[in-house]
């Protein structure tokens, strides 16, 4: 597979990453831990380098991920994430201390199984702590090698400047898909002009974009799209228009529907790098072969027509959910 090099900071990962919530937590019961490791090590043999979890995901998640990348740990790229009090995302409530960060990063040095942590994200931005805190707190920590690099989420372009003029931002990661462009909105811009790289998750419009998803699809307990407003009624219903139409230049392109929503984010820059999450081999197969498909300029002037006279229907989250979102 072919590597990226996030922005300025040297960081060179696989074009293509895994997303590794998805194992444990957010889209119902988790996977086995024999499944999760297996999933793991599946990616790596198909040239996959860039591993993503977070504390928020349960300590499961890491010490999968630990457990199954240790053969291996030299040749690959290791991010998890701090910030939700008490590691539960589910409350909404958020917690970036200078004191917690430093024992999130110590019990996910543990889980890793590793001397240091690759990318150490803030998972969410925390307002009633000063991001220069937060970015001295990890700049103090890559200082005693237990950091890489540091990266921010869902951050804001004003929160981005502040943070980098106190520690550079290695990566950004915040949704970014055919399903949800808001990035567009300045933050590309802003990491672009300062040298950092751009990590999307949920590229796949958290599973609308493979074409799977319609009305008849029920979601189960502990499944986050079972309250999302872009995955209800008529939302769902309008929604479908994009599917359908970005299909019909995947069947073209003898590519699917996920290949070519991932093709087109990897066409966007050189310094993205995109961590679709999936608990599926043939998914997983599926999601590396996007790396494959080519996109011409004038398939690229296609597409953002369509994405243009169709916008997406419904919030990205519940209202609680966006009010984590750094404006």
């Amino acid at each position: 597979m072919q590597k990226r090099v996030l922005g300025r900071s040297g960081l060179e990962v696989s074009a293509l990453g895994l997303g590794c919530m998805g194992l444990s937590f957010g889209y119902g019961p988790a996977v086995s831990k024999d499944d999760g490791i297996n999933l793991i090590r599946a990616a790596y043999d198909l040239g996959v380098t860039f591993f993503d979890t977070a504390e928020a995901y349960g300590a499961d998640n890491e010490e999968w991920l630990g457990e199954a990348a240790a053969p291996f740990r030299d040749h690959v790229v290791l991010a998890t994430k701090f910030g939700w009090k008490d590691g539960n995302a589910r409350t909404g409530q958020l917690d970036s201390r200078p004191e917690r960060i430093r024992l999130v990063a110590e019990q996910s040095l543990k889980r890793l199984r590793t001397d240091r942590i690759d990318l150490f994200y803030q998972h969410r931005v925390d307002p009633s702590v000063p991001i220069e805190d937060v970015a001295g707190t990890v700049k103090d920590l890559i200082a005693e090698g237990k950091v890489g690099h540091f990266g921010l989420s869902e951050a804001s372009a004003r929160t981005i400047r502040r943070a980098h003029s106190i520690q550079p931002v290695a990566a950004l990661q915040s949704e970014y898909s055919m399903f949800s462009r808001d990035p567009e909105q300045g933050i590309l811009q802003t990491v672009e002009e300062l040298g950092i790289g751009f990590v999307p998750f949920s590229p796949l419009g958290k599973g609308f974009l493979t074409g799977k998803v319609n009305s008849g699809t029920t979601f189960g307990e502990g499944d986050i799209r079972h309250t999302l407003p872009r995955f209800q009624g008529e939302a769902l219903e309008a929604n479908q228009r994009i599917v359908a139409t970005i299909g019909a230049v995947a069947q073209r392109k003898g590519a699917t529907p996920s290949q070519v929503a991932l093709a087109w984010l990897l066409a966007q820059k050189p310094w993205i790098a995109p961590i679709p999450g999936t608990t599926k081999l043939y998914r997983l197969q599926e999601n590396v072969g996007s790396t494959e498909v080519e996109l011409t300029p004038d398939d690229l002037r296609e597409i953002d027509y369509i994405l243009t006279n169709m916008p997406v229907q419904g919030t990205r989250y519940t209202e609680l959910g966006m009010k984590t979102i750094d404006t």
